[in-house]
């Protein structure tokens, strides 16, 4: 590698470990207590993360690797979110989490393969370019984008590892990927079920939650974050729940909030009317250091980092979400065209009870079922419908409803989208699971990881670390070793969890049907903010990418519909616009910046 790179990565990443040999392996700047560390003769293995293995641990295990297989059994029954590194005699194994909580990435530099954890790191080793197919993808009003486009690098020569799967460098700076993790089919009922769920969700609440340790909770009243404020309560922790009250009509999570609160031993409770808050859309002209790819959560930025400085002000250094939680425990409705191959009668009541609910048309309802199009068919298909509406209400698909791009798109935007898609389909790319009902869950679950490595960058930039452990390895794979079936009906609500959380939550929370949005803010914020809304319209970042039209821009940031709902993807349109000036104006990551006084040279555990 040319010594003017090595040069770069030292500069900003003065943590260093060597291979055996005395080679450069990692570079990186990680905390002390996410970081375990042992090596013996030429193997070295580390973990990066929040993980139940110590160095003694890994010091003990590291006894059985003699070569590159033996890494994963060294790591086995390991909890948490962590990447995996791994050195044996100068070969590298390297791996993120196994839904994408940990990303991996890696790239060439002078015929030698770097990896990282964040694909900004390689953009800016490398001098990459923004990648304009990937970002006019992320325009999408259909979310989330499908299988394999979903997760994709954002830089040019900037490559994504999948998730499960791993990268080994070999010493000549060469590389291959290999699997690591593949889904069981699920086979558990709900009660053998909801005993493992439990278990591995209580480990996974400990790693975080030390008794006596001041620890921030988010705590909407919703099952999800109500049973990780509950857990970690029972881990001893000393929790600060940080509550939305919102004044939306019907909205009922201001009363299960603070009965949850109430009974939550020694906690604070922080209750925060949202007339008060900045409310979504506030700042839209500061700007911040920018997560790996645009994400509809900077619309709440201003929201979530007032919450993090009132938690800190409390004396919080981590806080809980439950985001991963919806994701993780209701599988898509995709399950229905497996079950109906092997459960016919009960598929048709599930189908009529959804159809019901959802009002489905009769023959869109039949055509989920037992559609036969194979993936490929269905890719090649949706780079033909990118400029159909999306369905304001839209039916069941078995394979996903494919990609949708608004108005204002050009049709250059169009054209490199429909490459993308017709690029995968060329590459015969498989569904992650050979069922409707498994792809659809694991797609899922992928998201709930991709969106929660974007929710700990941007809570690392606002000084309190979020945690979400509903996307742990341990507990998504718990919650997909359930059958579909015992997971969600039409007439429950997260059966798993409520099983799962039984003895430990109070029972009237359990009992909760429903699940509450912040509609009334929402328009109040965007009539608030409305002139700055408008103001991105004028020198557009991405009409200046050549994928937006500028008067249909202005078209839509102008138009009295978007104080009515009709945002015309509104959302899509801040994430990319947004993330691009937040680029510009941070081309150096800020985690690259950390302050002298936080940089210590490395002191791995040997034996």
């Amino acid at each position: 590698m040319a010594s003017d790179v090595l040069d770069r990565l030292r500069s900003h990443a003065p943590q260093s470990v060597p291979h055996a040999s005395g080679r450069p392996w990692l570079f990186g700047r990680w905390p002390k207590e996410q970081w375990a560390f042992a090596s013996a003769g030429t193997s070295l293995l580390a973990v990066a993360g929040r993980c139940s293995l110590t160095a003694q641990d890994l010091t003990v295990r590291l006894n059985g690797v003699r070569d590159l297989p033996d890494v994963e059994t060294a790591v086995r029954g390991a909890a948490g979110s962590f990447h995996v590194l791994a050195s044996v005699d100068g070969h590298s194994y390297l791996r993120g989490s196994a839904f994408g909580t940990r990303r991996l990435y890696w790239t060439t530099v002078d015929g030698v393969t770097v990896c990282a954890d964040r694909a900004r790191t390689l953009a800016w080793l490398t001098r990459a370019a923004v990648d304009t197919g990937q970002l006019a993808a992320r325009l999408s009003t259909v979310d989330p984008l499908p299988h394999p486009l979903a997760g994709s690098a954002m830089w040019r020569q900037v490559h994504a590892v999948a998730p499960g799967r791993a990268v080994i460098v070999e010493p000549d700076g060469s590389h291959r990927t290999k699997e690591w993790w593949q889904p069981s089919a699920p086979h558990l009922p709900l009660a053998e079920g909801a005993v493992a769920l439990r278990d591995v969700l209580r480990e996974a609440v400990s790693l975080r939650a030390r008794p006596g340790q001041i620890l921030g909770a988010d705590l909407s009243g919703g099952m999800d974050s109500t049973s990780l404020c509950f857990l970690a309560a029972e881990a001893g922790a000393r929790l600060v729940t940080a509550s939305l009250h919102s004044a939306t009509p019907g909205n009922e999570d201001r009363y299960y909030a603070p009965y949850a609160a109430e009974r939550l031993p020694g906690s604070e409770s922080l209750v925060f009317p949202f007339a008060e808050l900045p409310g979504y859309f506030a700042g839209l002209g500061v700007r911040h250091d920018p997560a790996d790819e645009p994400t509809a959560v900077t619309r709440g930025r201003a929201v979530q980092k007032h919450l993090a400085q009132a938690l800190r002000h409390r004396g919080a250094r981590l806080r809980l979400n439950g985001y991963g939680g919806d994701d993780v425990l209701l599988p898509p409705r995709s399950y229905l065209h497996t079950l109906v191959r092997r459960h016919p009668s009960l598929a048709l009541r599930h189908a009529a009870g959804w159809r019901a609910r959802s009002r489905w048309p009769l023959p869109a309802t039949a055509r989920m079922l037992f559609d036969g199009r194979s993936y490929h068919r269905w890719l090649t298909a949706a780079g033909g419908r990118l400029r159909e509406p999306a369905a304001g209400r839209p039916g069941p698909d078995s394979w996903g409803m494919g990609p949708r791009l608004p108005l204002w798109a050009t049709d250059s935007a169009v054209h490199l989208v429909a490459g993308l898609l017709d690029t995968a389909a060329a590459q015969e790319a498989r569904p992650l699971a050979s069922g409707r009902g498994l792809h659809g869950r694991l797609h899922q679950a992928r998201e709930a990881g991709r969106i929660a490595s974007i929710f700990s960058h941007d809570s690392t930039v606002d000084a309190l670390p979020a945690e979400s452990p509903f996307c742990d390895d341990t507990v998504i794979a718990a919650c997909l070793a359930v059958r579909a079936q015992d997971t969600t009906s039409p007439w429950t609500y997260k059966p798993l969890l409520a099983a799962a959380m039984d003895g430990i939550v109070p029972d009237h929370l359990l009992q909760r049907t429903t699940k509450d949005h912040v509609t009334q803010e929402w328009h109040h914020s965007l009539r608030r903010h409305r002139r700055d809304l408008a103001a991105l319209a004028t020198d557009s970042h991405l009409v200046a990418a050549g994928i937006a039209d500028e008067n249909g821009l202005r078209r839509v940031l102008h138009s009295p519909e978007l104080l009515t709902g009709h945002t015309h993807g509104l959302e899509q349109l801040l994430a990319a616009e947004l993330w691009l000036r937040d680029l510009a104006a941070h081309p150096l990551p800020a985690y690259l910046t950390t302050p002298e006084s936080e940089e210590r040279p490395v002191e791995p555990t040997t034996r």
